[in-house]
């Protein structure tokens, strides 16, 4: 009895060492998501959880986030070699889209209005920025990319030149587990 209690204590130590913030061993399949660590990684007005991630859990085709943005917040324009699918769960905004991205700049983009119950997809690509107009409200939308982990490639305005776009990779929120990892190339 004495030694299958050890035998029990000593390997809950082994995999209490070896999960961390970059492991999937450990973390249980079935997870309350409120329970699921957020962050606004230094961007004011954002709460970003990843439900699902290549980096945190691995998965290797989509990954998934819950996104949160107080009134008045909104995302960079960035664009990604990845698509992109969008539900909005609550709030109102706007999407702002450059579809002529493959030009040598991402160019005067559409505006969208977006709505709870709202989805939308962005292609491989495309330029593009999410703003919470609503004064009242948070903007809350479920993120599902292909292709994880993402790159992205940042934009000061809608007609900076791509070859001037900074690229951020690792993304703010797989920093801590891909920090030693050379920066893909672009795919443009």
């Amino acid at each position: 009895m004495a030694w299958t209690w050890l035998i029990f204590f000593f390997s809950s130590l082994v995999v209490s060492a070896t999960a961390s913030h970059c492991s999937i061993q450990g973390l249980p399949l079935v997870r309350n998501i409120s329970e699921i660590p957020q962050d606004n990684y230094g961007r004011q007005g954002l709460s970003h959880i990843t439900v699902a991630g290549s980096v945190l859990h691995g998965m290797k085709e989509v990954e998934v986030w819950l996104q949160t943005f107080s009134p008045g917040s909104h995302t960079p324009i960035h664009r990604h070699s990845c698509e992109e699918v969008f539900v909005v769960l609550k709030g109102s905004g706007n999407l702002y889209l450059a579809s002529s991205s493959h030009l040598k700049y991402p160019g005067t983009p559409q505006e969208y209005s977006i709505f709870a119950n709202s989805t939308f997809h962005i292609p491989v690509n495309d330029a593009h920025q999410v703003w919470n107009t609503n004064e009242h409200e948070d903007l809350q939308m479920l993120v599902i990319i292909s292709r994880p982990p993402v790159k992205v490639f940042i934009y000061d305005d809608w007609f900076m030149p791509h070859t001037a776009a900074k690229l951020k990779f690792p993304y703010y929120w797989d920093e801590q587990c891909l920090k030693h990892e050379a920066p893909p190339k672009d795919e443009l």
